[in-house]
């Protein structure tokens, strides 16, 4: 009994609610009618609570309001009344509540801080604003302080403070350099959010002398700057040139590397820290380690995931930022800094408290004298708000009383009201974080009807379509509206008329005869009024000969159709569109009143042709397909699409059934092999065609099933095997009845999104299944083997309804029921649903596990008690990993393998396990929420298995008689190793194999020499570990002992060596020194050609004249002929007396001159002729010259 009291009173509420919803909206948004009804004052605009003014402008505090009679404006300040009219700073704005404090001539913004409030009063009330808290931007200067450099050793960390003076509101921060230019930032140097620049670790180019740090005050737009800080980053390298001179050679042994470091974190500090954040703000976390390598930021949130498309990483992911946080977000955030030598994590323990939110803010409330209504005020946050009414602004305890008003809780409740009872109620909903204030009014009216709508407006519809008649009205008490047909008809009453709440009259098929005059009247129990409006019904306009396909050759001519039939009253316009688009500009096309001509087509006016008609009212359209051909037809029997059937009658209207019968059109000499069906309602979907039934091509009638509230036109469309034949013209229209829907929304579904709640779900009846107006569903459930009765709401055409408050995964009967304004579809068959699941809440018990040998184990479990699950039973899952391998007693990284077993299963299997070493396991069992908790965990060890083939065999120093194997441990051993087993057998030269041996050797060898084998054979080795289990997989090599000497003798004989024998070695390194002594010559030839005298005697008397260099060609002077008497240039070896001696120089070059007319290349070398005699006449010319034979050079040298 008691739950259904509750529910009883939960339905009173919402039925309050909806009908406090209506009246709010009840006024209409008519600006004459406003200007004329009274109505309490509403704030309309206001400064924002937390207010921060620049204090080199005025402060300009807003207050605007609305109200009939216009309100009048006062304020508090602190609480006190704040009289303006003392203060001549301080000026109010005409016909406005805004305050203007002149800041500009003198005033202080510091004198004005505090908290306002502003209140908007008039005959029917008082509304008041927000408390204004008034604060002057403040922008204060760096304290002075002593920076001493930071002197750092390479790869160490550093923190760079910035510690900004404390501003309102707080400054932002970057760091620059002198030049102005933003310091580089990346994963190793980064800005933290308090402002502090970090160095994960510092390099050599981190050296500089101007890291500055900024703060920008936005309000007052000034940027101050902290004092240039240094840094100086010391490297082994630059310690070694230090001590050098110090040091003698020996000590010095070069650059250490830098030394690697595991992570560390900078900020925040230790392993845990708190974090509290409001409701819809931004959570920051940040991490920031040092460490080298640096180190990579990861972060997860423990016992959940980061939430999508609401997570961000900033800061190079040392910032983890989620956006619009809500009480789901709380939890623990860990935040994990790693490299290559290890990790740290920090865990911040994140609440989401929240500043009070509406749930359901109170709405103004008009009232008519003697009625009933309610404010309700519903608030929500953490901690919960404590909510607290005022009346015009004085708390409603003190507040004058009103006997119609009575205050519950979070609801006032209005009973009989009188005009007396308007007034401007306040809902302060507060708690530690902020607090909301809402202004809503009661406003009692009562005022006689008004109809809105303009006298005898004059509607246009077309024929067969909707026709909607307005009368806009008010009055209070609500008035009630009748509607009539002519000046005295009868009142319209029926199925085929729709009556709305706004008054508008809805005619939903309007044919001819609804032209005329309709009549408004509104009446309540203060008076009553009337309008008319005119209707008038058009026919529709139509295409009653449309465009047809045309194959046309290239280079003809075509013409298109369009004949259409319209109301006389209308006026059409008919455009023509290709391809869906406008014509193009051309002048071949022509456009006709009626038609569509194509002078000389080409390719490309290959397309669809659309008609397009339009009027005031109504648009219809028609299309047609242009091919253009290379080639005329031939004289072939031409097979085309057959055209559409026509005369479509309807005969034997029933309301589920009519017989629709047609005429076909012309086969095109193609047989009909069916005709198609379609219809189109008119009341639903008017415009889109849905496809009825078939029928065979030989008949031209059929029955047709209806369904109820369809205002159908059916259209045929004829098949042949060429293809479908465009539609026919579509028949007349066949509205049918109204009826209960025959079916329930079909695919009804409930399971829960949340523990507490149970969202049930179905699939909407499409349109014409409503069977009628006004389709809404019947939502029914009740919990599942409990005695209880059920609970139904009435929903509108929706598909989902969500049930709150159920409790944790427990099974529901739903039902949902479709009905319209004529009643309900049949009884709807019931479904099961479960609501909400939550996390499972025991784990799996007495786990054990069976060794079944050294790859593969078996776990067992004692399944969880059912109702432990709360959801659906998915199956358990089994995390396992290794723990240490036992042949290594190493550790290494943990990485966690999980199996998942389906259903109610107790045991599973885990393969792939590694021999010889120790595992961990736990149990958790899954529902479709999620995982449960873990069971304790399991440690067992598998068994020695077979050893893998050891690492590597090498086979070295082959003898006559022997081979040196070497060998690596396998790299898995599975096991403490007993011995290795080598086996090998020699090989001829057929390939067959010999007798096989085999030595078994220890396990801490690894090495051995085989002896006695015989010499020049070839040998193949098998090589493989043992544990106390077996044998494992062997490794195979094969080598060659070398030959006996004896043996080889001879054929040694035949295959000499020739770069060892002595005489090929003398005989290469006499033609070597003969190379080198060549080039030595002609080095010596180059560089002295021109500096020995060409002519045995010079007259003594001539004086020497000095030939310089030519400054035109860069070359060297000539010796002219015996005439000219011109000696060398200066600088040649000839003697004072100018005579060679042959003992002065035995490669003088005039014993052999025909001449002395030589000259130098260009090199400076001596071109000449040279024969064996002494002295010669001079030749008359020396038109040509060769090289020194080397011949000569030789002899010349010796």
């Amino acid at each position: 009994m008691m739950k259904k009291r509750s529910i009883s009173a939960s339905k009173a509420s919402l039925v309050l609610f909806l009908c406090q919803v209506i009246s709010a909206l009840d006024v209409p948004l008519d600006s004459k009618l406003l200007e004329e009804l009274s109505q309490p004052p509403t704030i309309t605009q206001q400064s924002p609570k937390d207010y921060i003014v620049d204090p080199r402008e005025n402060i300009v505090i807003q207050c605007e309001a609305k109200g009939k009679p216009p309100p009048s404006f006062s304020w508090t300040r602190n609480g006190t009344h704040f009289d303006i009219d003392k203060d001549a700073q301080v000026t109010m704005k005409p016909n406005s509540g805004t305050l203007v404090i002149n800041i500009m001539n003198g005033g202080k913004a510091e004198v004005y801080e505090g908290v306002y409030q502003c209140t908007a009063r008039n005959e029917r009330g008082a509304a008041i604003s927000n408390n204004i808290v008034i604060r002057s931007s403040r922008s204060p200067l760096w304290t002075k302080e002593k920076l001493e450099p930071n002197h750092v050793q390479e790869g160490d960390s550093l923190v760079l403070h910035c510690r900004p003076p404390v501003g309102l509101p707080p400054p932002i921060i970057f760091w620059m350099d002198n030049a102005f230019q933003r310091l580089p930032q990346s994963e190793r140097v980064s800005q933290g959010l308090n402002g502090d620049l970090y160095f994960s670790n510092v390099q050599p180019e981190d050296t500089r002398e101007d890291y500055i740090c900024y703060a920008r005050f936005n309000h007052t737009q000034t940027i101050q700057q902290k004092q240039p800080i240094s840094v100086k980053v010391f490297s082994m390298d630059s310690l070694n040139d230090t001590i050098a001179a110090n040091l003698s050679d020996t000590d010095i042994y070069g650059a250490k590397p830098v030394t690697e470091k595991q992570p560390i974190l900078l900020t925040p500090t230790g392993s845990t820290s708190t974090k509290v954040e409001l409701r819809g703000n931004v959570l920051l976390l940040e991490c920031i380690a040092a460490g080298l390598p640096t180190p990579v930021i990861r972060w997860i949130k423990e016992g959940g995931e980061l939430p999508a498309n609401r997570t961000f990483f900033e800061n190079f992911k040392k910032t983890l930022k989620i956006i619009d946080v809500s009480e789901a977000d709380s939890g623990n955030y860990k935040c994990v800094a790693r490299n290559i030598l290890g990790s740290v994590h920090h865990v911040i323990s994140v609440t989401v408290k929240a500043a009070p939110y509406w749930i359901t803010a109170p709405r103004n409330l008009v009232l008519s004298p003697g009625e009933d209504g309610t404010l309700i005020c519903r608030a929500n946050g953490n901690p919960k708000p404590n909510i607290s009414w005022l009346a015009n602004g004085v708390p409603i305890a003190i507040a004058p009383e009103d006997p119609s008003r009575k205050v519950d809780g979070d609801t006032i409740i209005f009973s009989h009201v009188q005009e007396r009872s308007s007034a401007v109620y306040q809902c302060n909903a507060s708690n530690e974080y902020g607090y909301l204030l809402a202004n809503a009014f009661v406003n009692v009216l009562a005022e006689p009807p008004r109809i809105l709508t303009p006298a005898n407006k004059l509607y246009q519809v077309i024929a067969d379509s909707p026709a909607l008649l307005d009368c806009a009205y008010f009055g209070s008490p609500k008035p009630e509206v009748e509607w009539f047909k002519g000046v005295k008809g009868s009142i319209l009453r029926g199925n085929e008329y729709i009556f709305h709440d706004n008054g508008t009259l809805e005619i939903p098929v309007a044919q001819k005869d609804s032209t005329g005059t309709y009549t408004c009247v509104a009446r309540n129990e203060l008076g009553k009024i009337q309008n008319e409006v005119q209707l008038e019904v058009k026919d529709p306009t139509m295409i009653i000969k449309q465009p047809e396909y045309k194959v046309i050759q290239r280079y003809g001519q075509v013409s298109f159709e369009c004949i259409i039939k319209h109301d006389s009253t209308l006026l059409p316009t008919v455009m023509w569109l290709k391809d869906n688009d406008e014509l193009p500009d051309d002048e071949r096309f022509l456009v006709g009143k009626d038609n569509l001509t194509i002078m000389n087509v080409t390719d490309k006016d290959d397309g669809t042709y659309t008609c397009i008609v339009n009027t005031t009212l109504d648009s219809v359209s028609a299309s047609a397909v242009l091919t253009v051909v290379a080639a005329p037809p031939t004289p072939a029997i031409i097979y085309a699409r057959p055209n559409p059937p026509f005369d479509l009658e309807l005969t034997g209207q029933l309301e589920r059934s009519v017989e629709l019968s047609w005429i076909p059109g012309d086969e095109n000499n193609s047989p009909i092999t069916n005709f198609v069906i379609e219809y189109e309602d008119g009341l639903h979907e008017p415009g889109v065609w849905h496809y009825q039934t078939e029928v065979p091509g030989t008949q031209t009638t059929v029955q047709l099933k209806l369904s109820p509230y369809v205002n159908y036109s059916f259209r045929v469309i004829a098949v042949n095997e060429i293809g479908r034949s465009q539609p026919s013209e579509p028949s007349e229209q066949y509205l049918t009845k109204s009826a209960n829907p025959d079916e329930n929304p079909s695919n009804v579904q409930g399971i829960g999104s949340e523990p507490d709640n149970l969202v049930i779900t179905w699939e909407s009846l499409k349109g014409f299944q409503s069977n009628g107006p006004g389709l809404q569903y019947k939502v029914s459930w009740r919990q599942k083997d409990v005695d209880d009765e059920w609970t139904s709401v009435i929903v509108a055409n929706v598909s989902k309804y969500i049930v709150s408050g159920t409790p944790t995964f427990v099974p529901y009967e739903i039902k949902v029921q479709a009905l319209n304004d004529l009643g309900y579809a049949p009884e709807p068959s019931e479904v099961i649903g479960h609501s909400g699941e939550d996390l499972p809440m025991v784990a799996p018990g007495n786990v054990q596990v069976h060794v079944i040998n050294s790859t593969l184990a078996k776990v067992h479990w004692d399944p969880v008690p059912l109702k432990t699950v709360r959801g659906h039973l998915q199956g358990y899952k089994v995390y396992y990993w290794k723990v240490q391998n036992l042949s290594r007693r190493s550790r290494r990284h943990v990485e966690k393998k999980i199996l998942t077993f389906r259903g109610n299963k107790t045991f599973g299997m885990l393969p792939g396990l590694e021999p010889y070493s120790s595992y961990k396991l736990n149990v958790r069992v899954v529902n479709g929420k999620g995982e449960g908790p873990a069971s304790p965990d399991k440690v067992f060890k598998t068994p020695e298995g077979v050893p893998s083939s050891p690492s590597f065999l090498k086979i070295t120093n082959p003898t006559l008689d022997s081979l040196t194997l070497e060998w690596g441990s396998p790299t898995h051993p599975n096991g403490v190793l007993t011995s290795y087993i080598l086996k090998f057998q020699p090989i001829n030269n057929t390939h067959e194999l010999g007798p096989l041996v085999e030595i078994r050797i220890p396990a801490n060898e690894s090495s051995l020499i085989l002896k006695n084998l015989n010499y020049s054979t070839r040998y193949k080795f098998y090589f493989n570990a043992q544990t106390s289990v077996g044998s494992g997989s062997q490794i195979t090599e094969e080598a060659v002992t070398i030959m006996d000497e004896g043996a080889g003798k001879a054929m040694a004989s035949r295959q000499v060596d020739i770069a060892t024998q002595g005489w090929f070695i003398g005989l290469m390194c006499a033609v070597a020194l003969l190379i080198l002594i060549l080039l030595i010559v002609c080095f010596i030839r180059r560089n002295k050609g021109g500096k020995y005298p060409v002519k045995e005697k010079e007259d003594a008397h001539a004086d020497p004249e000095i030939q310089p260099m030519k400054e035109d060609d860069g070359t060297f002077g000539e010796y002219s002929d015996a005439e000219d008497h011109k000696p060398l240039k200066k600088g040649s070896r000839t003697p004072s007396d100018r005579t060679v001696k042959k003992e002065d120089s035995d490669d003088s070059l005039v014993d052999y001159g025909e001449g002395v007319n030589g000259q130098f290349n260009e090199d400076g070398s001596f071109i000449g002729q040279y024969s064996g005699k002494k002295e010669k006449e001079p030749a008359e010319g020396n038109e040509s010259s060769e090289a020194p034979s080397p011949v000569n050079a030789m002899n010349s040298f010796v």
